[in-house]
């Protein structure tokens, strides 16, 4: 049976459970009203998924959809230093949308919320033709001169990137070849399919990186390396040289791009949906990066190139 909004919005609110006390309204009135966070900047971001742009029901699930709808806003957030707060979720979904779609795209998402300690706070759901179409609105806080840009780098301050680049093209190029909602055998490209399915928003990386004044500009990948390296290079003023062979390309995704015929540097320096983070170091804060690397848990940070003062880009 189609599921209603009214039912909908109930589901929602049962799993995303009771708001934290700074929320006056929650869900279910016209608008939310929270508190503000003291002494700190609101930082507020969105963004929209549609259904055959952003993700193919043939081989991504409503759980899967759920997780990344979340994620990729939380990347945002990581990428500025701020701590997430509060969730607006508009849902526009087309005719057929079932219990069997919903309560596994709910349960995602509420569990990503409660992950990273946000409060759903209100949105809205309505009927869509098709496609359907999943709208997330973000905010977070950050301490005064702890925000991270993309405008602060300088000539001289090293590059670094987070996690690996390339696997999340690599997991949609498989898939798009064997479209199933099944996860691959082989472990190194079910790594890459799940990279592409649900990424990991790198928000505590973001914070430790604000509240230490490590970075002197970042940039979250969700458009891919290469943009990234044009982004904080344009808002900086400065150029980029960045070395092919220092990339953290997978094995598996590498071995599928040399399959395709592609190089494995230009391939993932290309691909979007990594949402790893991008950010650049001054040559003085060096040792302060390695205190943040004892604090990420294990997260790989691999040096990738250096801010110039020459305006070209070179790989």
């Amino acid at each position: 049976m189609p599921v209603s909004e009214r039912a909908l919005i109930a589901r929602i609110r049962e799993r995303v459970g009771a708001p934290p006390d700074w929320v006056h309204i929650g869900i279910g009135d016209d608008a939310a009203v929270v508190a503000p966070e003291r002494n700190a900047l609101e930082v507020l971001t969105t963004d929209t998924l549609v259904e055959g742009v952003h993700w193919d029901p043939r081989f991504c699930s409503a759980a899967d959809v759920g997780h990344k709808s979340l994620a990729v806003n939380l990347s945002d957030l990581a990428a500025m230093g701020a701590q997430p707060r509060a969730a607006l979720l508009s849902l526009s979904v087309r005719p057929g949308w079932t219990d069997a779609d919903a309560d596994p795209f709910i349960d995602s998402f509420a569990s990503l919320a409660h992950e990273h300690g946000l409060a759903v706070v209100g949105g809205n759901v309505t009927a869509s033709p098709g496609p359907s179409m999943i709208s997330v609105t973000l905010t977070g806080f950050v301490r005064p001169r702890r925000i991270l840009a993309r405008s602060g780098g300088r000539p001289g301050d090293d590059l670094y990137v987070s996690g690996t680049v390339g696997a999340a093209l690599a997991g949609l190029l498989y898939l798009r070849e064997h479209p199933s909602l099944e996860t691959p055998q082989d472990e190194g490209l079910a790594a890459c399919v799940r990279r592409y399915r649900r990424p990991e928003p790198r928000v505590r990386l973001g914070l430790l990186l604000g509240r230490n004044r490590v970075a002197s500009a970042c940039m979250d990948l969700s458009d891919g390396l290469a943009d990234a390296v044009r982004g904080i290079a344009a808002a900086s003023g400065t150029g980029a040289r960045v070395g092919a062979d220092l990339l953290p390309v997978p094995e598996r995704a590498a071995g599928l791009f040399r399959d395709r015929g592609q190089d494995p540097a230009e391939a993932a320096a290309a691909g979007g949906d990594d949402y790893e983070l991008l950010f650049a170091v001054p040559p003085r804060r060096r040792r302060a990066l390695e205190a943040v690397r004892r604090l990420t848990r294990g997260l790989p940070l691999a040096r990738i190139g250096v801010l110039t003062e020459e305006p070209e880009i070179v790989m």
